[in-house]
């Protein structure tokens, strides 16, 4: 098994499950590694990224110092996971061009769905015209073009999705393979992408 680090970069429009997907991952990866850091989109823009805006070029610096963090921990051996919006491709690609050990896990879900999720009323007032440069209202997303896990969270439990992406991780040797697995066989049948 690695014992380097490794970045899980979630990728999806605001309420698609990230940070809820997050926390269960975590627990997982905390009991088989002993340690993980998230990196959640919401507490770094209130301390590392605050005073930024939600211009493409302050989204941009923002993830930016995003991947500059997850590289550090995962250099040192931290699993990590990042949990931000992250709309657009151009970031995401320099994000896994400066970490190495990247996992990118889309939290594909229908728009209608989101908005029922949204406990803030974010979208409400988006769609009101009370907020400009809503993600999926009014601002882009990039759908990603290769991620390694996609998990349908608009289908999917939050645990369901999870395990998607514990099995990517045990079948790359980022986590140990369950007890009694056959290693080799379970290393044969992995696919090139998780869907």
């Amino acid at each position: 098994m690695q014992s380097n680090g490794f970045t899980i970069w979630f990728t999806g429009l605001p309420c698609s499950g990230k940070s809820t997907i997050s926390e269960i991952l975590a627990e997982t990866i905390r009991r088989e590694r002993g340690m993980v850091e998230i990196l959640d989109g919401d507490v770094i823009r209130t301390n590392l990224s605050k005073g930024l805006g939600f211009s493409r070029e302050d989204r941009e610096t923002n993830l930016k110092r995003i991947a500059f963090v997850c590289a550090l921990l995962s250099r040192n051996g931290v699993p990590n996971i990042a949990a931000a919006i992250s709309p657009f491709q151009n970031c995401r690609e320099y994000a896994r061009e400066s970490i190495g050990n990247y996992i990118e896990v889309y939290t594909r879900c229908s728009l209608e769905t989101c908005i029922e999720r949204d406990v803030k009323g974010m979208y409400k007032k988006a769609l009101a015209g009370e907020i400009k440069g809503f993600t999926g209202v009014d601002d882009p997303f990039d759908d990603p073009e290769n991620p390694e896990v996609i998990c349908d969270t608009d289908q999917e439990t939050p645990e369901q999705s999870t395990q998607k992406i514990v099995r990517y991780l045990r079948e790359r040797g980022f986590l140990p393979l369950e007890a009694g697995a056959n290693g080799a066989e379970a290393r044969r049948a992995s696919p090139a992408r998780t869907a």
